[in-house]
């Protein structure tokens, strides 16, 4: 283990949307300072870093200074080049570490390390032609969830069949992009849940209690705490939290969402190598949320305790839904946090809310 990074220290943060805004506000109450590497200027996180750097994740000379002007770097999304997380590890330490983004990336790669760590996961078949489809609906009798390996998220790049026959796939390799894809078979679940776990520079293990998520239109809705499961299952899901940070010899927090079977059983859904939208409830429920607990971990601070001291609902505010922020302020109880983006698109995160409840047991 290093020793902490003193204050006054400067952490880089690639990306910079609301979660790295969230981890430059956790890192300037703990005294450090931050630069943003992001090409989109008066992003979210520039709007609260000490400085931006207006260029492209994989730009050589950006993370040229990138390196230069930074104790350690962190990420605030899992779609940073490897090869770039790569080459700014061999100048200055770069966590979650670079393997984390390279298992994260691709979800076949994804999947099969899972297994490999001995979690479960839905069934899966890589795809890379039509003739590959075709017979992977056939081993899941029709069923499945069609998704481009690489970059899709919240609902991007799927395409669910139900019942369809392998003729079906004749053509949908290429309107697909062309690019690999991966067939994961129906679960039938009955709810999903996800832990937000971190592990310290040293190796000590922390782990969030899991929140219950619903999602609308393939994007996170909503996630309450205490999450409806028993104390088997949750501990369950945060040991196979621990077993994915110990395999991966992470430091810093991670977000693994699950489905839970109707015998209580747990299938990993996926993974996420960085501070996650349903453990957004932690900035309100928690004495230390999972930014500060990320921010302690890549400083080499001691994790601070995940508890909570208050049972919660966490709400995304998606596109317009904004609008309902000056109602919302007035109710007691309740965090709201804007993420000071401009446009108010469909499907875009413009914020959310947490609204807190007395404390039960989980």
């Amino acid at each position: 283990m290093t020793a902490p990074l003193p204050a006054g220290s400067t952490i880089g943060i690639i990306g910079g949307g609301q979660l790295g805004r969230m981890l430059a506000m956790a890192a300037a109450r703990l005294g450090y300072r931050t630069i943003v590497l992001e090409p989109q200027a008066d992003c979210p996180a520039a709007q609260v870093a000490n400085h931006q750097i207006v260029g492209a994740y994989d730009d050589a000379v950006a993370l040229r200074e990138l390196a230069r002007r930074c104790d350690v770097v962190t990420y605030e999304f899992e779609n940073v080049p490897v090869n770039a997380a790569q080459v700014l590890a061999e100048t200055v330490a770069v966590l979650p570490p670079p393997r984390a983004l390279d298992v994260s990336q691709d979800r076949l790669t994804e999947k099969t390390f899972l297994n490999g760590i001995g979690l479960r996961t839905a069934d899966f078949r890589a795809v890379e032609a039509d003739e590959d489809l075709g017979a992977a609906l056939r081993d899941f009798k029709g069923l499945g969830i069609l998704k481009t390996r690489r970059m899709g998220y919240d609902g991007k790049g799927q395409r669910v069949f139900r019942n369809a026959s392998p003729d079906e796939a004749s053509g949908v390799f290429k309107a697909m992009g062309g690019v690999p894809l991966i067939l994961e078979s129906f679960v039938s679940f009955e709810r999903e849940i996800s832990v937000i776990a971190a592990r310290g520079s040293g190796g000590a293990l922390c782990a969030y209690d899991p929140a219950e998520n619903v999602h609308r239109d393939g994007i996170l809705h909503t996630s309450t705490v205490p999450a409806g499961v028993g104390l088997g299952v949750a501990a369950a899901a945060k040991q196979a939290a621990f077993a994915i940070l110990q395999a991966l010899d992470y430091v810093g927090v991670i977000g693994v969402e699950f489905f839970v079977l109707a015998d209580g059983s747990l299938l990993v859904n996926e993974i996420a190598p960085r501070v996650h939208n349903s453990g957004h409830w932690t900035e309100a429920a928690c004495t230390i949320s999972q930014f500060e607990q990320h921010v302690r971990a890549v400083a080499g601070l001691p994790l601070g305790l995940a508890a909570r001291h208050s049972d919660c609902v966490m709400e995304n505010l998606i596109g317009d839904e904004v609008q309902r922020a000056a109602q919302l302020a007035h109710e007691p109880n309740l965090m709201l946090h804007l993420y000071g983006k401009a446009e108010a698109r469909p499907g875009r995160k413009m914020g959310h809310f947490t609204r807190l409840g007395p404390l039960t047991e989980a």
